[in-house]
């Protein structure tokens, strides 16, 4: 039978940011569980169809490349989210900063470019060559999956609590408005047809209806509830809509 490992402890704080306080009251804002829930769906099919592909149908093949590379482009579009509002802000408040995170965003760049060379020299590879590249293609990704995947657990177990102990409520809506913004709404669509479908079903509830108190606009609300409406089976959607009448 395994062995379960009763050592393994998740990172703390003070793992990643060396003595720190605690935080100052229970969280009640997450800036990083939703979005996250949605890379790792994403991240998660994308693997199972690499692993599944038939790299001599042309067709499919050139499906699940276009796939690779949209997701790419929201994975480092999330990166560049993170060093913009978070990354900076731990930087201005802590004497070491945001050193590892920051390092491990790093890593991810490489891996991008790794990625995206391997996907180009696929869509030009002769038929004959394309199973031998696929197959690197997807123990590639799988390495890169595995690296965020243990990034993301690290930045919700101890940098989520950093955060908690430096900002108020209202200080965290402010970054998640403020990422919201610098989001083009093609992209914020993007986004939330992964992130709303990674939910549980309470979390989607509370993640519409905070939009409704606290979004900007109605356009912004109108474009949540409708990513919701396409990205969700018929049943969660009826779910979602029961949930809400009841909430109002």
């Amino acid at each position: 039978m395994p062995v379960i490992n009763d050592n393994w402890l998740p990172p703390t704080c003070d793992d990643v940011f060396g003595p720190v306080p605690p935080p100052r009251r229970p969280a009640a804002f997450d800036l990083y569980g939703p979005v996250h829930k949605g890379l790792r769906l994403a991240l998660s099919g994308l693997l199972t169809r690499l692993g599944a592909q038939d790299w001599m149908d042309a067709e499919s093949t050139a499906a699940l490349l276009d796939a690779l590379r949209a997701q790419l482009e929201i994975s480092a579009a999330h990166l560049r989210h993170e060093e913009e509002h978070i990354h900076r802000l731990l930087d201005a408040r802590l004497p070491e900063g945001a050193i590892r995170p920051r390092h491990q965003h790093e890593a991810h760049d490489a891996s991008f470019g790794d990625l995206a060379l391997m996907i180009e020299t696929i869509a030009a590879a002769p038929d004959a060559e394309r199973p031998r590249l696929g197959r690197r293609l997807y123990l590639r990704f799988s390495t890169f999956v595995a690296e965020d995947f243990e990034h993301m657990a690290e930045e919700e177990q101890a940098v989520q609590p950093m955060l908690q102990a430096l900002l108020s409520d209202a200080e965290m809506r402010a970054i998640e408005a403020g990422i919201l913004a610098a989001i083009p709404p093609a992209r914020a669509q993007a986004f939330l047809k992964l992130m709303i479908p990674a939910m549980s079903r309470p979390e989607r509830a509370a993640f519409v209806a905070g939009a409704r108190a606290h979004a900007p606009d109605d356009t912004a609300v109108a474009m949540i509830e409708g990513s919701a409406m396409v990205s969700l089976p018929a049943a969660d959607w009826h779910d979602l809509q029961k949930r809400l009448a009841l909430a109002a």
